[in-house]
């Protein structure tokens, strides 16, 4: 048994160098993809049927939450758990501007056809108004 956890211990390192790893940097990688999605603690804690005290704490360094919140962490935040926990790298993520932009987007995918489709059209309108009131870009061509 001793040289079976010795050569684990080699392999892999020890459950606390592992955890420690895992931890490294969680808190900080799990407030940037939740402010990448363009949530906030609240909307997090409601999504993972947590309280949003409880996203305050899992957000600062050395708080991490057991396996079964991690799994609905990453559902909510739209990455993998692998990601989630810094083993992987996280996909490129939107400036959160941008987030809570296609965030408001999505829940206008909720709206019955009709109104969807107004909300294009004024979108396209506001779009089209401001192109007209912009100044043409100069662009110069390159001498052959």
């Amino acid at each position: 048994m001793i040289l079976i956890e010795h050569l684990c211990h080699a392999a892999f390192g020890s459950a606390t160098d592992v955890k420690d790893r895992t931890l490294e940097g969680f808190g900080a990688r799990l407030t940037a993809l939740r402010q990448a999605q363009g949530l906030t603690q609240d909307e997090l804690g409601a999504a993972v049927g947590i309280s949003n005290r409880m996203i305050a704490y899992y957000e600062r360094d050395g708080a991490q939450p057991p396996g079964a919140i991690l799994v609905e962490l990453a559902k909510a935040l739209r990455v993998s758990t692998d990601e989630l926990l810094g083993v992987r790298p996280v996909r490129e993520t939107l400036a959160p501007k941008t987030a809570r932009l296609l965030k408001r987007l999505r829940r206008v995918e909720e709206l019955p056809p009709a109104d969807q489709r107004a909300v294009l059209k004024l979108v396209d309108a506001m779009l089209e108004t401001r192109r007209r009131s912009t100044p043409p870009v100069n662009r110069k061509r390159k001498a052959s």
